[in-house]
């Protein structure tokens, strides 16, 4: 195993709010892009107290949250987005996971675009986790996973494909792919950013960053921090935490993020354990009584471990 599963888990959800706290240094409108990208915290959360997909409960965590999230140019963003949590929790079965992301879409407005980007950037970051992942074979396994569609999507990841084999350089294929006015443009670029720079997670997010300099409408800008994000999530999942530089994870600061580092990891932790085998998990259960440098009885119960595969709960 060349990362451990927890590892991995990290480096996904640290990944998806790295590549959009970068994405948006520059930008005029932060706190919508910020709310677009807690859809995948709040997904996270949802799974780790039930323990199964549930849109209901999604939905009312949503809602609560933050009730101005429906906003026509968000809605695509969010249903990408929150495939990410879900292809964290089904990824070692590809039926459930295609039952689960498609089952997830239902909470959105049915786009058969954004159902194929969903369905690419889940199958991809679940081949990561089960580390299937070969960068030569990734694109034609990832359309024969999406299906049949009359989408541009399978197109698209075959130009990318085609890029790739010629060396394209990101300036060509920036305007190769951003010829598409369709969001499986973003998926062409999350794609080739990762494929071309497979292994440096900095640089992968970078040339995905670099993307924000074509166009300043703010459709744009929301789209390039959502191929910011897919990316720092895909390249996560496969170099898992480790290969994301100690500087950058430190970016994640309370005072200015969504969410800081060590709640990435904690939430990271939590997925992985509920995954696992572990029941009736409680957030709080690893912090430590005001007074006392041990876990209290109480909460040391709380946690029960079970083997991985025997009696995790669907």
């Amino acid at each position: 195993m060349r990362y451990s599963l927890v590892s991995r888990f990290r480096g996904t959800l640290l990944g998806v709010s790295l590549g959009q706290t970068l994405a948006k240094r520059d930008q005029q409108q932060p706190q919508v892009c910020t709310d677009v990208a807690e859809i995948a915290i709040l997904g996270a959360e949802s799974l780790i107290a039930l323990g199964k997909l549930n849109l209901d409960d999604w939905l009312e965590r949503q809602l609560k949250k933050s009730p101005h999230l429906d906003t026509p140019d968000s809605v695509s963003p969010q249903a990408i987005l929150a495939a990410i949590p879900v292809a964290l929790f089904f990824h070692e079965n590809k039926i459930k996971l295609r039952q689960n992301l498609l089952h997830l879409l239902k909470i959105w407005q049915d786009d058969p675009i954004v159902r194929d980007v969903t369905l690419a950037l889940g199958y991809a970051i679940a081949q990561s986790l089960v580390e299937q992942l070969e960068p030569r074979t990734l694109i034609p396994q990832t359309i024969a996973f999406i299906g049949e569609t009359e989408t541009s999507v399978p197109q698209q990841l075959l130009k990318v494909n085609n890029l790739l084999k010629q060396g394209a350089g990101l300036e060509k294929v920036q305007a190769e792919l951003n010829r598409e006015i369709e969001w499986s443009h973003a998926i062409g670029m999350t794609f080739y950013c990762f494929l071309s720079t497979s292994e440096d997670f900095r640089l992968t997010v970078l040339r995905a960053i670099s993307n924000n300099d074509i166009q300043k409408q703010d459709s744009w800008s929301l789209r390039s921090q959502t191929i910011a994000a897919m990316t720092g999530a895909l390249s996560g999942a496969y170099n898992s935490i480790m290969g994301i530089p100690v500087k950058w994870q430190v970016r994640l600061s309370p005072e200015r993020e969504i969410t800081s580092f060590s709640q990435m990891l904690e939430l990271a932790d939590a997925l992985v354990g509920m995954w696992s085998g572990v029941y009736a998990l409680d957030l709080s259960a690893n912090k430590t009584q005001e007074d006392e440098s041990i876990m209290s009885d109480a909460q040391a119960t709380l946690c029960i471990y079970a083997a991985p595969r025997v009696i995790r709960s669907r």
